[in-house]
């Protein structure tokens, strides 16, 4: 399964940022390897899948945020969602929705606060269609040793 996430990582990134295609995939796969190693022996990420035949045709990761407890409520935690990504060849199949219902209903059932997600263009319509709306934009720092990375 690993082997599976990673190479759709990397296909997915080629996919979107043509300009990544000389990178190293034995570095990718050593990092993304290690990453999810780590998923998943933690309860801070979930990965949904959705399989054909035993191979992996898409995917949603989800990452708890814990949030600070606040006087007057019960805090819950919050679900970053990324990665989303379905095989070309199995797209508008209504895979990716199903796989995003089920995610809606588990958020639901475990009483998560809320689910963000930045869309790239393409990909508003998939989530509009599933319930989600737009919201004012986050704002972002990035350091200044990180802006060429």
């Amino acid at each position: 399964m690993i082997n599976q996430l990673i190479m759709m990582r990397w296909n997915f990134t080629l996919e979107y940022d043509e300009t990544k295609k000389d990178a190293s995939y034995d570095e990718v796969e050593k990092e993304c390897h290690t990453f999810l190693e780590s998923v998943f022996t933690s309860d801070q990420w979930l990965i949904w899948v959705a399989e054909d035949n035993g191979k992996i045709v898409s995917h949603i990761y989800i990452e708890f945020i814990q949030k600070v407890p606040r006087p007057g409520r019960i805090t819950q935690p919050f679900a970053y969602m990324t990665n989303v990504y379905t095989v070309p060849g199995y797209r508008n199949k209504g895979i990716g929705s199903k796989v995003l219902a089920t995610i809606n209903s588990w958020v639901e059932e475990n009483h998560i606060e809320f689910v963000i997600v930045w869309p790239s263009e393409e990909g508003v319509g998939f989530y509009k269609n599933n319930g989600y709306q737009q919201c004012r934009e986050a704002m972002e720092y990035f350091p200044s040793n990180s802006r060429n990375k």
